[in-house]
């Protein structure tokens, strides 16, 4: 006889699913992701890492979470342990009852991940996300929950309510209702797992009229049965219950005690994984496992627990990527930092640069900016900074001050403190600048005073005016050092023309407009200037020279040449005789025969010396011609 296993409705999402989540599959309106926290930075990644067709809704409080998820029917919920104030697992025992499709994802830490171990075993929780936060692994848990509710949201609460009844009833009321539900069926269920099928072309064992008629079947059930007690389950061979409840199935396939006892078998090997399960023993939990879908490939909580073994090893490895990421990340900071120490202890805190100790700390700053060691180090370096611009201020270094303080700006130093360095620094200047313009207006004036106004270059009145010009320009002082500079350039310039040196008066004048004196009195003593080298001019007459009184006479050389040679010769000159008697301006103005006399006739002409002209009672220039003549004694 075939026994044929009785024929399983299609389960219909739509029986079970509320109508305003069945509405949200059908693309009516994008479900939210609620997120329960008080963490800026968890809601920031969230919304950075959900889809934009999904909104991110975050609430503070376990109130505002039921009614977010009332009003809003979530698709996703994020819940934060730090936000949490009721007992964990029972929050989420509640929320997954009320919304069985609600695809939730738990932020916490070790800790938390324990006290949810039977929630995540059971698929009530769907991920946990350890804190501190990764945005990568925040994205693929995000992402991933989407797919499931995609796929209907939670896993069907069977399981989960298998294993609470399982949990409340010593592990056994699950098989209990599940042996009932048999023995209830209409029609006859075969349990047979493929792995124990007799071999093709073996022929199929004869069936009993009645369990009593069979002393082998009562042998083989009560092996099983003391096999199970003693826990025996899939081992030894050929003595373990799961083989022995076989073995009485295939005596007789509608006992069901044979089918109870091979449930039992199952779903203690599926308690024992899941307790290594929640121990995070996966390869112990894996074993078990494979050990129930060798009894039943097709057992629902097999795969179940599968489902959450491999989701575990998913989980362990990412985070074991993580670990291995933050490691490394933390031997980067640590590397840096400890150049920073090292860079410290020689005194290299901004310099050279790339090898200085605010280098190194910018750089494990970047990296870790909330790692407390990197905090500690910026601030031993603002310490150092700081001081560094005590001590340059005590020496009256303000540009050096400057520097110190900038740099302790730049990592981060107290504005308050920062702006009293810079206050002190402005004072120093300010200080400085003052001692410097006195030194400079002393230095001015005692030059003035020795008429050294232009010379030396490097320590003269000009010179300290130019001090105090580019010190402080708009400074009484430099004013009042200008305008005594240029009153001092006009009157050497007036006491040059009162003696008739015109070049001496032109330079004068030069130096006073470059100075920028007195505009009236550069003008008057340009127009006397102009004025009296008029008079000059019209008074220097060329008077013979014998009309003069020579008062010193010294005898032209006669060339060796024309004196060897027998030439006789003159030469005709013009010059000046200056108010104190000098010859000045001496010109030739002919020569016979042309260059042979000439430099003679210069050179005696040069020595002369005359009797000042007097003209209105003062000594005036005057020109004056003059032949020389050149004869040899024969």
């Amino acid at each position: 006889m075939t026994v044929v296993a009785p024929k399983t409705e299609a389960h219909d999402p739509k029986a079970t699913t509320p109508l305003g989540i069945a509405s949200l599959r059908l693309g009516l309106t994008p479900q939210p992701l609620i997120a329960l926290t008080r963490d800026a930075q968890l809601v920031a990644i969230l919304k950075k890492v959900t889809d934009s067709a999904h909104q991110v809704l975050p609430v503070g409080s376990e109130i505002d979470l039921s009614s977010a998820l009332l009003n809003h029917q979530g698709g996703v919920a994020v819940l934060d342990c730090a936000a949490i104030a009721s007992p964990l697992g029972q929050l989420i025992d509640r929320v997954h009852a009320q919304f069985p499709e609600l695809v939730l994802i738990v932020a916490g830490g070790l800790d938390e991940q324990g006290m949810l171990a039977a929630q995540i075993t059971t698929g009530s929780v769907h991920r946990f996300l350890h804190k501190p936060l990764s945005e990568q692994r925040v994205r693929l848990f995000v992402e991933a929950a989407w797919r499931r509710h995609a796929q209907g949201g939670a896993l069907p609460q069977t399981p989960a309510a298998v294993g609470s009844a399982r949990r409340g009833r010593g592990g056994r009321g699950w098989l209990m209702l599940a042996g009932a539900l048999l023995l209830a069926a209409p029609l006859a269920w075969r349990f047979t797992p493929a792995p124990q099928l007799p071999a093709r072309g073996a022929p199929a064992p004869a069936a009993r009229s009645t369990a009593a008629d069979d002393p082998t079947l009562e042998s083989l059930l009560t092996r099983a049965d003391d096999a199970l007690a003693a826990g025996a389950l899939v081992a030894p061979p050929g003595e373990n219950a799961a083989e022995l409840y076989r073995e009485a199935l295939r005596r007789n396939a509608r006992d069901p005690r044979a089918v109870n006892g091979l449930e039992q078998v199952i779903g203690r090997l599926l308690a024992a994984a899941e307790g290594e399960l929640q121990k995070q023993h996966l390869d112990a939990a894996q074993q078990l496992t494979e050990q129930a879908r060798a009894i039943y490939p097709n057992h629902a909580q097999v795969a179940f627990l599968a489902a959450q073994i491999a989701a575990q090893r998913s989980t362990l490895a990412e985070e074991a990527r993580a670990q291995l990421a933050q490691k490394q990340l933390d031997a980067r900071v640590a590397e840096y930092l400890g150049r920073s120490r090292d860079a410290l202890a020689r005194g290299a805190l901004i310099a050279p640069a790339q090898d200085n100790a605010r280098s190194y700390i910018e750089a494990a700053r970047a990296l870790a900016p909330g790692d407390a060691g990197v905090q500690q180090a910026t601030l031993g370096l603002i310490d150092r900074l700081e001081n560094e611009a005590r001590q340059a201020l005590t020496a009256k270094s303000a540009e050096q001050a400057d520097s110190w303080i900038t740099a302790a700006a730049d990592a981060g130093a107290d504005a308050a403190q920062i702006d009293a360095l810079r206050e002190q620094a402005r004072k120093l200047r300010s200080a400085a600048a003052a001692e410097a313009l006195a030194r400079f207006a002393a230095a001015f004036n005692e030059r003035l005073e020795r008429g050294q106004l232009l010379e030396p270059a490097d320590d003269s009145a000009r010179f300290y005016l130019g001090q105090l010009v580019q010190a402080a320009a708009d400074d009484p002082a430099t004013q009042r050092a200008r305008s005594a500079y240029g009153t001092r350039l006009l009157d050497e310039g007036r006491n040059a023309l009162r003696a008739q040196d015109f070049a001496a008066t032109r330079r004068w004048l030069g130096e006073a407009r470059a100075a920028s004196a007195d505009a009236a009195g550069i003008a008057a003593l340009d127009a006397a200037l102009s004025a009296a080298q008029d008079a000059a001019q019209q008074a220097l007459s060329y008077v013979d020279a014998s009309a003069l009184t020579r008062t010193h006479y010294v005898a032209p050389q006669f060339p060796e040449v024309a004196r060897a040679r027998g030439i006789d010769g003159w030469v005709d000159l013009k010059f000046v005789v200056s108010i104190d008697g000098a010859v000045s301006d001496v010109a030739v103005v002919g020569a016979e025969p042309a260059g042979i006399f000439e430099q003679a006739a210069l050179d005696a002409l040069r020595r002369w010396r005359y009797q000042p002209v007097v003209h209105d009672g003062r000594a005036v220039s005057q020109g004056a011609r003059v032949r020389l003549r050149f004869t040899v004694q024969r």
